[in-house]
């Protein structure tokens, strides 16, 4: 057999990367202060959130918590951020508030403008380690706007079995999306 058919048979036989869909919240009219998933299983290896978001009052980042801990001093994180004028860091922030990401999921200030936005949450089950999160999102709004890159740590080794997504300091307009993924592979 061919090499190349060697390694194709060996990844068609496992269920390298595949998605799952886990649980599915779009907010209705009146809006909602947040989301959370709960009674996430613990059967993959990774989760991804994906979500579409606007915060018409005018909150510009997104909030996480997982397991309901609301010890800030639990969550840091770093920014990568640009707009059409320039690119900005920020260093590894801490006890201020939950996990924190900036211009996430584009909550801009116009009501009608939506930005979307992906999370991953790495070896959520891994009772052994700390959770890794990375994001990305961002919004356009008709030339200006915002993309951010995010990475963050939740020091803490339980699994995780829920997590809240929180704007800041407002809530979620109407039509807000967000899916959960459960991600099996190495």
């Amino acid at each position: 057999m061919p090499i190349l058919g060697t390694v194709a048979s060996q990844f068609s036989s496992k269920p390298f990367n595949s998605f799952e869909s886990i649980a599915t919240y779009t907010v209705g009219g009146g809006g909602a202060a947040n989301i959370e998933f709960t009674s996430i299983p613990s059967t993959f290896k990774h989760l991804q959130i994906r979500g579409i978001g606007n915060v018409p009052a005018g909150a510009t980042s997104l909030t996480v918590q997982f397991n309901s801990d609301t010890t800030n001093a639990n969550y840091f994180y770093h920014e990568l951020y640009g707009s059409g004028s320039g690119a900005a860091v920020a260093l590894a922030k801490s006890g201020g508030q939950p996990l924190y990401l900036q211009y996430w999921g584009g909550l801009p200030s116009t009501s009608n403008i939506y930005g979307a936005g992906i999370i991953d949450i790495l070896d959520y089950t891994d009772t052994n380690k700390y959770k890794t999160v990375r994001s990305l999102g961002g919004y356009d709004a008709n030339g200006s706007g915002y993309i951010m890159f995010d990475s963050g740590l939740w020091m803490d080794t339980s699994a995780i079995t829920s997590i809240k997504l929180a704007p800041s300091p407002n809530s979620f307009a109407q039509y807000s999306s967000f899916a959960l993924y459960g991600i099996k592979g190495v």
